[in-house]
């Protein structure tokens, strides 16, 4: 399936939904995205929403089921605190759980803070878009999308993007192609696809 990338970004907050500060989520995913997907076309459908379990779950049905997206991705609300239910609304609309991308970020971010075995981000397939909770953060977000690299730029600690294009790939998404120098997706031989 060729075409264009349809790409759903969610910031969960009620204040920044209030417009008590500015969202700093949003432009974080789409500037990462922008960066790292070299084809096809991207299209962003964003939503900056609070805290509650009926509106998150009702944004995700809305952006997989009616916009089409082949992937969503969040931001904010997988702490433990009680207002904190993205990783229960997530769960809500899935068809399938995904736990290897929550134990990747959470191992990723305990190289940085002990505080990340507090993170519930999940992971799910609603028909066929990935939908994955990331932290809050803008450098934790970039961290594992990215993953750990060192000082020559080589990975030391995958990041949880290199596995999303196979993914989208499984689920009958379009082809993602990276830019390597920020992240390297990961296929199989037998999946690789020549560039045009």
């Amino acid at each position: 399936m060729s075409g264009e990338l349809r790409v759903g970004l969610v910031s969960v907050s009620d204040r920044a939904s209030r417009g008590e500060y500015r969202d700093e989520g949003l432009p974080a995913l789409r500037g990462w995205l922008a960066r790292a997907i070299r084809a096809p076309a991207v299209h962003f459908e964003e939503r900056l929403i609070p805290d509650e379990q009926p509106q998150i779950e009702a944004t995700l049905r809305e952006l997989v089921d009616a916009r089409g997206c082949h992937l969503v991705l969040t931001t904010g609300g997988t702490g433990p605190a009680p207002r904190d239910v993205t990783p229960e609304a997530t769960l809500a609309v899935a068809d399938k759980v995904m736990p290897g991308f929550g134990e990747q970020m959470r191992r990723i971010s305990l190289e940085f803070v002990p505080t990340a075995i507090l993170s519930r981000q999940v992971a799910v397939i609603r028909k066929g878009c990935l939908i994955v909770n990331l932290p809050g953060q803008p450098k934790s977000i970039r961290e594992t999308l990215e993953g750990l690299k060192d000082a020559d730029g080589k990975p030391i600690v995958p990041g949880i993007f290199a596995a999303i294009p196979y993914c989208i790939d499984l689920i009958g998404g379009p082809y993602i192609e990276t830019d390597e120098a920020v992240v390297r997706a990961f296929r199989p031989k037998s999946a690789l696809r020549r560039s045009p």
